[in-house]
């Protein structure tokens, strides 16, 4: 069935957070995708062993991946038609030099913990300035753009947008300790702690679905070894965002 843009999508974004164009890939797409994502998976396993999470930047690997499928989805002209009507036109996916795709751990199961990625007290972020930008909700945008069915992101809607609520940072502080536990008892321990959270909810995403939601809101990750994941990660930045990343990532790269 071929993706069709409503302004249920530009009301969810704007009221929850987050918003997802069903099946918006092509298949075509997706099975290229697949190819080159299953070279990205090895090259992560060689370089960061079998709990890899991700391979960033893809296009570091020029050398040994085909960047077309990636390009291909970067000009998809229903993708950014879509992206445009929720963001601006001035809004592009961030793009090869800072794509990632993350991928499931190759032996045992694991989950991050519920995160804000940018707040106030982030480093190399000035508070007065993000107390203002943070209202943008066209500013702080990431993408999970999914090659296989993936139930692995927890989001508390709405949340991007407020404070912390009181039992939040509590939940969050309560990351289990699982290093003498079986894989099955992870597991369960793992998701307990995903449902933890108040208010939070689990996007289920299927081959060719793209979630767009605002990083700046509660979320988390939750992987199992058996749960094949291929899910391209990244960003849709208008120029003025690109430009704040740029000089962040200056400003650290000058601190260390």
């Amino acid at each position: 069935m071929p993706f069709i843009f409503s302004e249920e999508h530009i009301s969810d974004y704007y009221h929850h957070g987050y918003t997802v164009f069903r099946g918006i890939l092509p298949p075509s797409l997706i099975g290229d995708l697949r190819r080159v994502t299953d070279v990205a998976r090895e090259i992560a396993y060689e370089l960061h062993g079998p709990s890899a999470q991700r391979l960033q930047p893809i296009g570091r690997f020029a050398d040994r991946l085909d960047l077309g499928p990636f390009r291909s989805y970067e000009e998809l002209p229903a993708l950014n038609d879509a992206l445009h009507r929720v963001l601006t036109p001035n809004h592009t996916i961030a793009g090869i030099t800072r794509m990632g795709v993350f991928f499931e751990p190759a032996e045992r199961p694991w989950c991050t913990r519920w995160h804000r990625d940018i707040t106030a007290n982030s480093k190399g972020v000035d508070a007065d300035e993000y107390a203002l930008i943070s209202r943008d909700a066209t500013f702080f945008t990431q993408v999970n753009c999914v090659l296989y069915t993936d139930v692995s992101t927890w989001y508390v809607p709405g949340s991007d947008g407020r404070p912390d609520l009181p039992e939040e940072p509590i939940k969050a502080e309560a990351y289990p300790e699982t290093s003498d536990l079986d894989n099955e008892a992870v597991e369960h321990v793992n998701l307990a702690y995903c449902m933890s959270m108040p208010g939070g909810i689990q996007f289920i995403l299927e081959p060719g679905d793209f979630a767009l939601y605002r990083p700046n809101a509660w979320h988390i990750g939750n992987y199992a070894p058996y749960r094949k994941r291929a899910t391209i990660h990244d960003g849709v930045w208008k120029p003025e965002v690109r430009a704040w990343y740029d000089r962040r990532s200056e400003l650290l790269k000058n601190e260390e």
